[in-house]
């Protein structure tokens, strides 16, 4: 019923996610790299969303829930669908043109959240640009941890791919958009 490639998928993913657990650099995490990489892996669209999303909420459920998560599930979402287009055509470059993309996604839409539901910005174009102002120093962190992350993930089972023959995807399994 469970192939070790889905199996592995999941577990690289939920691994990912448990790192989140850990002390790291504010916004150096693996949230766009999860993402990301379920699109891009899971020949089922919908694991590739699952997967990655339940990762997520468990480790959300330990570091805690708070009022701007709506905003960071949907640009979750949306990176998801970012890695679907990297199906079939899974090259570095690509890969770091998606992760970037991801990266601004997550910025544009979790800052607009932050600006949209918190008191400490005001509701006018003037207040949501010094929110994205104010949030540019954080930016660099969320870049470097999509990086290292989509490096870890994308690589270690790209190596993972070629040390283990079962792991591979098979071309009639690949979903085409």
């Amino acid at each position: 019923m469970f192939k070790p490639r889905v199996l592995t998928l999941a577990a690289l993913i939920f691994g990912a996610a448990a790192t989140r657990l850990l002390p790291h650099p504010l916004n150096f995490a693996p949230i766009t790299a999860m993402a990301l990489f379920g699109g891009a892996h899971f020949a089922d669209k919908r694991q590739a969303l699952v997967v990655p999303l339940a990762a997520m909420l468990l480790s959300d459920l330990v570091i805690g829930i708070h009022s701007y998560l709506p905003f960071v599930y949907v640009s979750f979402a949306l990176v998801v669908a970012i890695g679907f287009l990297l199906r079939g055509r899974r090259r570095a470059i690509t890969i770091a043109g998606a992760a970037v993309s991801g990266s601004v996604l997550f910025f544009i839409l979790t800052n607009f959240g932050f600006w949209l539901l918190s008191p400490d910005y005001p509701k006018s174009t003037a207040g949501l640009a010094a929110c994205y102002v104010a949030a540019i120093p954080f930016f660099q962190n969320t870049l470097l941890g999509d990086g290292f992350y989509t490096v870890a993930l994308f690589g270690g089972f790209a190596i993972a791919e070629r040390l283990f023959p079962v792991l591979r995807e098979k071309e009639s399994a690949l979903v085409t958009l």
